[in-house]
């Protein structure tokens, strides 16, 4: 079945068309919820709300732009959602963050790795920093989605890359001194 086939499959509730677009979404869409959320546990309930919702309005589908980018929406919107409704973000302003970059020998790691330590980001951090970085939101359309000034938006992008730089440089310098060491 083509796209066109299981959404209008979907449309019309037919259980094999919904199986079908899930099985074909779902890896890529848990990997966008990974980065959204603090672990698999939560990025799971957050898909699951989102094919929910998909499932729910597929009808609205306009077959204006893609349908992956469509439902990608959907699946960001459940999570900052989810963050707004349980947690308080905190706006932290920061008048004029400095630029953190990273050099390519910190990244040496594996993208699972680095996944992780976004993970463990707060919050609001890490929201901002998937937005930005990963998504390629601008600073206005983050503030307007998650209800700050865009300073602010600069300002925990700026905290998000410093925590990243911290955590990435002590497990470098960690891994250095264990092949240095031998052990």
């Amino acid at each position: 079945m083509n796209l066109d086939q299981l959404i209008k499959g979907c449309i019309r509730q037919n259980r094999k068309s919904q199986e079908e677009l899930y099985n074909l979404y779902y890896k890529s869409l848990f990997v966008i919820s990974l980065k959204y959320c603090q672990n698999e546990s939560e990025a799971e309930d957050n898909l699951h709300d989102t094919f929910i919702e998909i499932f729910t309005n597929i009808k609205k589908f306009k077959n204006t732009g893609s349908f992956e980018g469509w439902m990608k929406r959907i699946l960001i919107n459940k999570a900052i959602s989810r963050y707004k409704n349980s947690f308080f973000l905190t706006p932290i302003k920061d008048d004029n963050p400095e630029e953190v970059t990273l050099n390519e020998n910190e990244l040496d790691f594996p993208i699972d790795f680095l996944l992780s330590l976004i993970q463990e980001l707060p919050h609001q951090y890490r929201l901002v920093f998937n937005l930005y970085e990963l998504d390629g939101y601008s600073h206005k359309e983050i503030a307007e989605m998650l209800s700050i000034s865009e300073s602010t938006s600069k300002s925990n992008l700026h905290r998000a890359k410093l925590i990243l730089k911290e955590k990435i440089t002590s497990k470098k310098s960690f891994h250095n001194y264990q092949a240095n060491h031998g052990k």
